[in-house]
């Protein structure tokens, strides 16, 4: 009785997460247990502290009903935010603000066979000095390059270790429940929970970082594929412009289209004697900075670089053209890190669009920046642990793995 109670416990504080407050019946519904148990369970969450009322809900011509939320400084999560090159933690709280400050360092996943144990260090790190109990975190998500098997815990292209999965090794060294995600994925599930494609059916977010990836939502869920690796975008292989993408493969989108490509075209521009705003010492050893870098001209109008992002942005708009053939999405979401680039990728992407795509296709699709931009990993992983809270073994009141 009590485990079925904790998990009932658990799917109360997971609607209030992602609904924000909610009332007795509507969690009644959500949780599809009758009003009296719901009340018995939200009743024993407040009194421990979990859940708070708010007051009733606005009037609508009836009974206004008591509306329910999640009480502060109760439960986090810690987000982990991966790139090939980067990687980013914070402890969340659960309005997906970070706690204090984001710990950002380099990382570089490929041909590193260290990289686990130093990311495993660094949780630890911040689960150490975290200004909150480690028995309030929830658990720790993680978005990361690669293949990856959300439902095994496994990264077939960065991360690997003998004889366990990812999630086993790193629970068992933070002892916290742990859950892996593609970036892109997470990425597309931010949006559709606290994002642009909330309450929307069928969204490609487009996740433009060093690579170019694709988080695909189809009636209204995230779809990851048979073994979850729906998305590679940045593999569509549409240039014949002998360029090796690092998949072993040659003309992928990513040769022409992704960040660090932009980064290549600038500084091979600024030695031909392109002019431009950009920095002095551009292009630094830092991709970081450059891309920063990248992004403030763009913004500033310099003609040079709004050049590369128009062509950058019609490529990853021949691309969308294939995928709008193919599942006739209402709306496509530029997200990610270059997401600060915002407008200025939507015109080279709709003219693209424009020539690629039959009109009847594409003529109710709408392309959108992402409110949430470079946070939307970071929030994807908390959400990634939140809708997985029922499945792990943590004890709500006592908080204990």
């Amino acid at each position: 009785m009590r485990v079925k109670n904790e998990f009932y416990k658990k799917s109360v504080l997971k609607e209030l997460y992602f609904n924000g407050s909610l009332s007795c019946i509507e969690i009644s519904f959500k949780i599809k247990k009758s009003i009296p148990v719901t009340s018995n369970i939200i009743n024993e969450l407040i009194m421990e502290g979990m859940v708070k009322e708010t007051g009733l809900a606005p009037s609508s011509g009836g009974r206004r009903p008591l509306m329910y939320a999640l009480q502060e400084d109760q439960i986090y999560t810690i987000s982990i935010a991966m790139d090939q090159l980067v990687t980013r933690i914070a402890l969340m709280d659960m309005h997906n603000k970070p706690v204090g400050k984001i710990e950002k360092f380099k990382l570089t996943l490929h041909n590193n066979p260290d990289a686990l144990s130093f990311l495993a260090q660094k949780i630890k790190e911040i689960v150490d000095n975290a200004s909150v109990s480690k028995s309030k975190i929830m658990g720790v998500g993680i978005g990361m390059p690669g293949f990856i098997d959300f439902q095994k815990g496994i990264n077939y292209t960065f991360l690997e270790i003998k004889d366990q999965t990812i999630i086993e090794y790193l629970t068992e060294e933070i002892k916290l429940p742990v859950y892996i995600d593609n970036d892109s994925s997470l990425i597309a599930l931010a949006e559709l929970r606290f994002g642009s494609v909330h309450h929307k059916k069928n969204v490609m977010v487009i996740n433009i970082g060093w690579g170019v990836g694709l988080g695909l939502i189809l009636n209204g869920e995230l779809f990851r594929g048979h073994n979850g690796f729906a998305g590679e975008f940045s593999h569509i292989p549409i240039f014949d412009n002998n360029k090796l993408c690092e998949c072993g493969k040659t003309g992928c989108l990513e040769t022409e289209t992704s960040l660090l490509v932009l980064i290549e075209k600038a500084a091979a521009g600024l030695k031909e004697g392109r002019l431009s705003s950009l920095p002095s010492n551009f292009p630094s050893d830092y991709y970081e900075q450059d891309y920063e870098a990248i992004i403030a001209a763009a913004l500033k109008g310099d003609q040079f670089v709004v050049e590369l992002f128009s062509e950058s942005g019609y490529n990853i708009g021949r691309g969308i053209a294939i995928l709008i053939h193919l599942l006739n999405p209402e709306l496509i979401v530029l997200s990610g890190r270059g997401a600060a680039a915002g407008k200025i990728w939507e015109a080279p992407i709709q003219n693209a669009i424009n020539k690629h795509c039959i009109p009847r296709l594409s003529s109710n699709t709408k392309i959108k920046v992402s409110t949430l931009g470079h946070d939307a990993e970071l929030i994807g992983a908390s959400v990634l642990v939140m809708e997985n809270i029922e499945k792990n073994n943590t004890v709500v009141k006592n908080k204990t793995v």
